[in-house]
């Protein structure tokens, strides 16, 4: 077993989508906004409604920026997405974000949120929690699903 520390961002995503990530048919979190603070490597997976837990992490690789158009292309086969869900999320927009899922750990107990952020409310796309009280909490993760 290896220890994380929950340094970075938490991300929000539909349990659907979780579960793609989680069987590694999801290699690439597509995002409308991305976080502008460069230097996050770790992404946090909080599973919304009706989970609402913290359930595995990953470090970010490389962030595409582009058109749809051209993620899709660049992506699809490992989007975990149907193209008709991939453009529906990016409908009114030019320009989206691929963020490359790296070394993926499922935690060995999903986290309940609420136990160890005062406070909390889910993100509706993300949120930073490098200042959070859990800077210094660790969580026992699972192996690595992949790398």
């Amino acid at each position: 077993m290896r220890l994380a520390k929950l340094t970075g961002v938490l991300l929000s995503i539909k349990p659907k989508y979780v579960k793609e990530i989680l069987s590694g048919a999801k290699r690439y979190e597509f995002r409308k906004q991305i976080f502008k603070n460069d230097s996050v490597e770790t992404v946090f997976i909080y599973s919304s409604s009706p989970q609402k837990r913290i359930v595995a992490c990953f470090r970010v690789g490389n962030i595409v920026e582009g058109h749809p158009d051209y993620l899709w292309e660049q992506f699809c086969d490992v989007s975990g997405l149907s193209e008709r869900e991939f453009f529906e999320y990016f409908s009114d927009r030019d320009t989206g974000y691929a963020i490359q899922i790296e070394d993926l750990e499922q935690f060995s107990e999903p986290v309940d949120p609420h136990l160890v952020f005062e406070r909390f409310i889910a993100p509706q796309s993300f949120c930073y929690v490098d200042d959070s009280p859990l800077h210094n909490q660790q969580l026992t993760v699972e192996n690595p699903i992949f790398s």
